[in-house]
């Protein structure tokens, strides 16, 4: 039997532990917890132990000691790029190592692609006249209403956030193809 090949994956602003994202989002649940576990679900449905996660901010919204319990129910090796709501970093309990590596910004590459990834969106990323793709989250399912810029990004500009992307981790060939 063929093993299956390590996938990356990418998402951004889970906001774990955040009741109010659920309205301000408009999400589907009743509670931070009914989130939380539809969360896990989706990340773990999909993503399995060897699998990459690059999650581009705003994991949770809780102290160091729930990080590091949603961090062991999820599944892969993860890795953050910090968001303007990654507070639990800075809770002596908050164990880094459960994060493969922790950065303001990234450069990867994913099956031949530059891939650049910032919490925020920008508007001039590293070898963007060449192709580079530029993976973003920060502005949740907002598409122009208080971000009118992002509609000048090009397709070469993600939004990876769970709000637009079925509350789920994606490849990069699902992100180029949604």
């Amino acid at each position: 039997m063929r093993r299956r090949k390590e996938m990356k994956y990418y998402t951004s602003d889970l906001h774990f532990c955040h009741a109010n994202i659920i309205k301000y989002e408009d999400r589907p649940f009743n509670s931070a917890n009914e989130m939380d576990d539809y969360l896990i679900y989706k990340w773990n449905n999909r993503v399995k132990k060897n699998d990459e996660v690059f999650v581009l901010g705003d994991f949770a919204f809780c102290d160091g000691n729930k990080a590091n319990e949603l961090l062991d129910k999820l599944n892969g090796k993860k890795y953050l790029i910090t968001g303007n709501h990654d507070s639990f970093l800075k809770d002596k309990i908050f164990n880094k190592s459960k994060f493969e590596w922790i950065r303001d910004y990234a450069k990867i590459n994913d099956d031949g692609n530059k891939v650049i990834m910032f919490h925020y969106p920008i508007a001039v990323w590293d070898c963007q006249h060449h192709g580079s793709i530029h993976l973003y989250g920060h502005v949740h399912s907002n598409k122009d209403n208080h971000h009118p810029l992002l509609l000048e990004l090009g397709d070469n500009a993600i939004n990876v956030g769970v709000d637009v992307n079925d509350y789920e981790p994606k490849t990069l060939k699902e992100l180029i193809n949604s």
